[in-house]
């Protein structure tokens, strides 16, 4: 039977941190292409924090998404056992398929007419090769291969690894889990995933665009959120039992706490330039991609299990002064698929503006355009969210989980 799946503000704020942070990092991108940046005008530190945590963004809504998809599907269809392929694809194509259609279609329209900034470079790629890569979630093989696309297409590498995922996902559960010990055989092929995911960016391969976007890169943050997902389902069915021997309250804060502590850890400071005299380059470059991811799914469990046995789901919300400080994160976390697939656009539109007005006169602080420009992506991400991508997503979701909160 469907259960509904309350939203969780503290997972709408790590969202919206994490598309804002993509955002911010793309509009640095576009500028620097010219010669423009503002690392001199901010402190090393905030200048790394606000301008180069793109990737970390990108890791981070990794891991919320397999904790999300697995939470909600053990609820959906009573376990993991019981999932429906079927069902499950469904659901994904109805959130994921109309928005990647449509600017599948939009860009190619403009690359056939030409339009500068859209057109894919017809001496490395093509369109029908870029079209197929797409639909097939295979864009991130494409680029390392051929080399990067418009920026309009690149950042459907980051959808090809999660759906690819997702594809396999669904299959794993039913074979595996139908098995007496399959829960044990399932957790292990994820952590497998896990423990691969720092080795695929810095020793399987010397192919730099395929380090950032590989599958296996990217994999293990998701299955991470996976097994958290399956955790906190497990603990949620003991805490009535355990509450009574632990002080349940003060441990989640602490959990929650060393997540925030671990997410803050890794964004504040690059590299860890301080730690690699202790330990062999290999070792620790991207050790980073599995603290990140591990910190947000600690966030994740502690806010979940800190709502259960409350009346109306009240825990899943922040206090209301956190509630209206933090709503305009919550609400670009809540749009995040929206404005991460469209806010290309506005990056080049919005630079290329800057650079016309600046033929002539000037135009003014260059973080002034930054901010312009991050603003910007909410009300065309709004748009598309309101009179197009959810209104479909509704209309194709089998009708049993029509009133379940489409999380991704």
């Amino acid at each position: 039977m469907t259960q509904s799946t309350p939203r969780f503000d503290t997972i709408d704020v790590l969202r919206g941190l994490s598309i804002l942070a993509v955002v911010l990092l793309h509009i640095s991108i576009r500028f620097s292409f010219d010669g423009l940046s503002l690392k001199g005008s901010l402190p090393s530190w905030l200048y790394h924090l606000l301008l180069q945590n793109g990737g970390n963004g990108v890791t981070v809504f990794f891991a919320i998404s397999g904790f999300l998809i697995t939470f909600t599907s053990i609820r959906r269809f009573g376990g993991l056992a019981q999932l429906k392929p079927s069902v499950f694809y469904r659901i994904r194509f109805a959130r994921i398929g109309p928005l990647l259609l449509l600017l599948l279609g939009v860009l190619s329209i403009l690359d056939l007419a030409h339009v500068e900034g859209y057109v894919i470079d017809p001496v490395r790629e093509h369109l029908p090769g870029a079209l197929l890569s797409a639909l097939t979630f295979t864009l991130n093989w494409y680029e390392a291969v051929h080399g990067y696309l418009p920026a309009c297409w690149s950042v459907l590498w980051s959808l090809s690894i999660e759906e690819m995922f997702y594809l396999l996902f669904p299959l794993t559960c039913v074979l595996m889990l139908s098995w007496r010990r399959g829960l044990w055989l399932w957790s292990t092929l994820l952590l497998a995933f896990v423990v691969m995911s720092p080795f695929a960016r810095t020793v399987w391969t010397d192919n730099d665009l395929w380090r950032e976007n590989t599958y296996l890169g990217g994999m293990g943050p998701i299955a991470l959120g996976c097994l958290t997902a399956v955790f906190t389902t497990y603990l949620q069915a003991r805490l009535p039992r355990l509450q009574t021997r632990l002080p349940r309250r003060s441990i989640l804060i602490a959990v929650q706490t060393l997540g925030v502590l671990l997410i803050a850890w890794i964004t504040f400071w690059p590299r860890w330039h301080w730690i690699l005299p202790l330990m062999h380059r290999i070792a620790v470059a991207d050790i980073d991609d599995l603290i990140l991811p591990f910190g947000v799914c600690l966030v994740m469990l502690a806010s979940v299990l800190r709502a259960v046995s409350q009346p109306n789901d009240k825990q899943s919300r922040l206090s209301a002064p956190l509630r209206r400080l933090t709503a305009p994160l919550r609400w670009f976390g809540r749009h995040s698929y929206e404005v991460y697939l469209s806010h290309e656009f506005l990056v080049v539109a919005g630079v290329s503006i800057y650079f016309y007005i600046r033929k002539t006169h000037n135009p003014g602080p260059l973080g002034l355009w930054f901010v312009a420009i991050l603003l910007a992506t909410a009300p065309l991400g709004w748009v598309i969210s309101r009179f197009f991508s959810e209104p479909l997503n509704l209309r194709l979701r089998p009708v049993a989980v029509k009133k379940a909160v489409p999380w991704s």
